[in-house]
Order: structure tokens, then sequence, then C-alpha cells
């Protein structure tokens, strides 16, 4: 069943490989060399003007950065599409998924598969991008605003990028399972991640006590809340493992919810009882 999934799946894997590795030396050419291009560029501005000089040189390395962490993020859209239509829906659909049924391969044994190979890619992935990210985001922090609360930057920095694109293979996997055709469950997985996800990032700010500035000036790197209150960059973790852990226990429901909406659908009926002669 692995084999057969990877195989079935393999241009997904090439594309999910070379996006991370792509990523990956991305932030490494921006961090050791366009870095060093912009520090030149920099020392090179005109004394009286260096507005100007400084913000393009700026641009080069900061927006490329933020398109790193943005496309990652958001990644489990792409993740929600294709387990919804063509992992789980698309064999639904076509009855390919019923055939297996009738190989010595049970409909638990078939859906437990088809979670966990896609499921370590991603976790593998993952492995791979965000330590890179979070040494690539420490390197130059003068190129670079005090953005730890921005949404896509918040998630990229730890396991929470992650979780998201699981969340995303078992949303896409039930909504597969609940509707049994792929474009229509595809739209529709997409639509419940992006609602989950602008959600739970609503409440973000909310996920753990606030400190009060008591009329302070506060420092570039807090995340301002309003109303004079603030979350020092020391909260991140806090924030980021409580969100993580709501993301993951709701990829633990619907992983849930599709093996058990499976197994009723595929119990098989009762075999009527016959009376006896009298």
């Amino acid at each position: 069943m692995t084999g057969a999934v990877l195989r079935l799946h393999r241009t997904a894997l090439i594309v999910w490989t070379v996006f991370v590795l792509g990523s990956v030396a991305w932030l490494v050419w921006l961090t050791e060399v366009t870095a060093d291009d912009v520090h030149a560029t920099l020392a090179a501005c005109p004394k009286n003007s260096p507005g100007t000089c400084g913000i393009w040189a700026w641009r080069d390395y900061s927006e490329p950065m933020g398109w790193v962490s943005t496309i990652m993020y958001y990644g489990f859209w792409a993740v929600a599409a294709w387990a919804a239509g063509a992992l789980i829906g698309r064999e639904l659909e076509s009855g390919t998924a019923r055939l297996a049924w009738t190989q010595d391969v049970s409909p638990t044994r078939w859906l437990a598969t088809k979670l966990a190979v896609p499921a370590l890619v991603l976790i593998a992935g993952g492995a791979v991008f965000v330590p890179v990210y979070r040494w690539a985001w420490s390197a130059h922090r003068d190129l670079m605003g005090d953005d730890w609360g921005f949404a896509d930057v918040f998630a990229a920095r730890g396991p929470l990028v992650v979780a998201y694109a699981l969340c995303a293979l078992a949303v896409g996997t039930l909504t597969a399972l609940i509707v049994r055709r792929s474009l229509p469950a595809l739209g529709i997985a997409v639509a419940v991640m992006i609602l989950l996800n602008l959600y739970v990032q609503k409440y973000r700010g909310d996920y753990w006590p606030v400190a009060d500035s008591h009329g302070r000036e506060l420092p570039d790197t807090v995340w301002q809340q309003g109303g004079g209150l603030y979350h020092p960059a020391s909260h991140f973790w806090p924030l980021h493992l409580v969100e993580t852990g709501i993301v993951l226990a709701v990829t633990a429901l619907a992983t849930t919810a599709a093996f058990l909406l499976l197994r009723h659908r595929t119990r098989p009926a009762p075999t009527p009882r016959q009376e006896s002669p009298a």
C-alpha cells in the first residue's frame, strides 16, 4: 500500500520536494549572498540622502524573505485541495477505492496508509524548512522589521506551519469522504481551511495573557494589542504552541471523524434472518 500511494502520487511528492528544497536554497542565498550585497549598498549610499537608496536595498532582502514564509504558510490551501481532490475524492468517485478494498486491503488500512504517507512527507518537509527559516530570519534583523507577529512569520518559525498542513490533509480527507466527488470536495476543503485559519488567527493574541505597558514607551519588538496592552517577543513560544495545539486538536477530530465515517459506510449490511419451517 505504501509503495502504491507513492507511485500514484509521485508527481505531488516531487512538487513538494522541489518546493521545500527550493525554499531552503532561496533562504540560504538570501542570507549568505543577498544580505552582503544589501549591506554593501547601504554602506555606499550618499550620506546626505540615504533614505531612497536604503529603502530599495532593504527591499531586495526583506521582500523575498517575506514571500518564502508566505508561500510556505498558505501552502495548506494546496494540501487541502490535493487531499480532497486527488488523494481521496478521485478514488472514491472513480471506484478504485472499492476495488482496492476487494484486494485484501481493508478500508481502515487503505485510509490509514493514504494519510500516513503524505503526513510523514509533510512532517519531513517541515523538519527541513523550519530550522533553516528560523536561522535565516534571525541572521540579519537589521534588514527586516520586527515582524514576529505577522501571520506567515509567526507560523513559519515553528511547528505551526506543519500543523496547518496536517490539518488541511485531515480536513480534505474528511470532506472527500462526505461529498465523494473530487471537485466539490476540493472547493469545500479549501474554503473550510481558509475559514478555520481566519478564525484561529483572529484570536491569536488572546491565547496568552498580555502585559500592560503602564504608559511606558514600548520597544519595536513588541506586538501591540491596543489599549496599552502588548505581547513581548518572549511570548512567541507560548502563543505559538497554544495555536499549534488548537490546530492539531482539529486535525485529530477530523481524522477520527474520517475513520468513523468510512467504517460506517463500509460496514457489511446485516444478513436477513430466515425463519425456520414449522
